[in-house]
């Protein structure tokens, strides 16, 4: 295992320390393993949190700021973040507006963010709303979840429902929100290699020099089929054509197209896996009127990508333009 680390036991706390050291605009509570604005909490404000596993960077640490999360809790590698942070982090960012749970579909983060919100209620009866983040369309069950997995969507919901509590909108308009932004999304990946976590030292799956794993989750998760390698132009059919089919993403007001990196890719193929997306959204009547490319959403070292579609309407437009400043996203500031 080659890996960047002191220990397997510690690379969570000693990367939190890092980042603490490298964004002194955030506040991090080591004890707890949970990133905060350093503003937090905002009076008046809905406050946002989410969480889950970490090795998924930037997802969710990195997105806390201005315009975005208030907080987010670190779990262990691949490895939900227990209930007593989600309740710490909820106490800590709520300024009297109620807080928002974003929520990645994975049954341990259900649950153990499902037990935090009651047990807020009950100590300091703030009011609570999640959002439970689907988006996956390669498979309907997995080893980690009860229907759709929660990935790319993800990070758009945080950014739309972060700008709509920036701008003063209340608790049960930015949870509409990032439901509207949840249904109206869909995301596919793959994977040209596995990845290690630390604390097993080798890697999650074995995937052949000549073959790929299309449909596969974040956490090394299997997929819908293994195939051999295929160019590019193919590998974006195979990622859009369930996309695609499984709602309707031409007329409107356009769509974001983000192709994501999954952590062990170069942007100059993950552009190229982008212009290859484009050319197929085009023929298929698709309007794109915003990109992200880059990896957001990652899985460890695993090489691969994953492509998510938004539709958009005016509304979600307008909180995607707006300024965002977190060491993950910035723009507008």
């Amino acid at each position: 295992m080659k890996k960047l680390i002191n220990s397997p036991a510690d690379v969570v706390a000693e990367a939190l320390r890092g980042m603490a050291v490298a964004h002194p605009e955030l506040r991090v509570d080591h004890q707890n393993k949970i990133v905060y604005r350093g503003d937090a909490p905002v009076r008046g404000k809905v406050g946002l949190i989410s969480g889950g596993g970490s090795g998924h960077e930037p997802l969710h640490g990195g997105f806390v700021g201005m315009g975005m999360l208030d907080a987010a809790c670190a779990g262990e590698v691949f490895t939900s973040p227990v209930p007593d942070q989600m309740l710490e982090a909820t106490k800590t960012v709520d300024g009297g507006a109620g807080v928002l749970h974003i929520v990645k579909n994975y049954t341990g983060d259900v649950m153990n963010f499902e037990m935090a919100a009651e047990l807020a209620a009950a100590e300091t009866g703030v009011e609570v709303v999640p959002v439970v983040t689907n988006d996956d369309v390669a498979v309907q069950d997995s080893l980690y979840t009860a229907g759709r997995r929660g990935v790319g969507v993800t990070v758009l919901v945080e950014k739309i429902a972060g700008a709509a509590a920036e701008a003063g909108r209340g608790l049960a308009e930015v949870a509409d929100i990032a439901r509207k932004v949840n249904a109206n999304g869909r995301s596919m990946g793959m994977a040209l290699t596995s990845c290690t976590v630390p604390a097993a030292g080798a890697p999650t799956f074995d995937l052949p020099e000549s073959e790929m794993e299309i449909g596969i989750g974040i956490h090394g998760e299997p997929g819908r089929r293994r195939v051999p390698m295929a160019p590019a132009r193919e590998v974006a059919e195979m990622l859009l054509e369930p996309i695609l089919s499984d709602l309707d993403f031409a007329g409107g007001d356009g769509v974001i197209a983000f192709v994501n990196g999954m952590g062990g890719t170069p942007l100059i193929e993950l552009y190229l896996m982008y212009g290859e997306v484009a050319t197929i959204l085009e023929k298929a009547g698709v309007t794109v009127v915003r990109s992200l490319v880059g990896p957001y959403i990652t899985s460890l070292e695993m090489a691969g990508c994953s492509v998510t579609l938004l539709k958009l309407d005016e509304d979600l437009l307008r909180l995607w333009d707006a300024p965002v400043s977190t060491p993950g996203l910035r723009w507008g500031v």
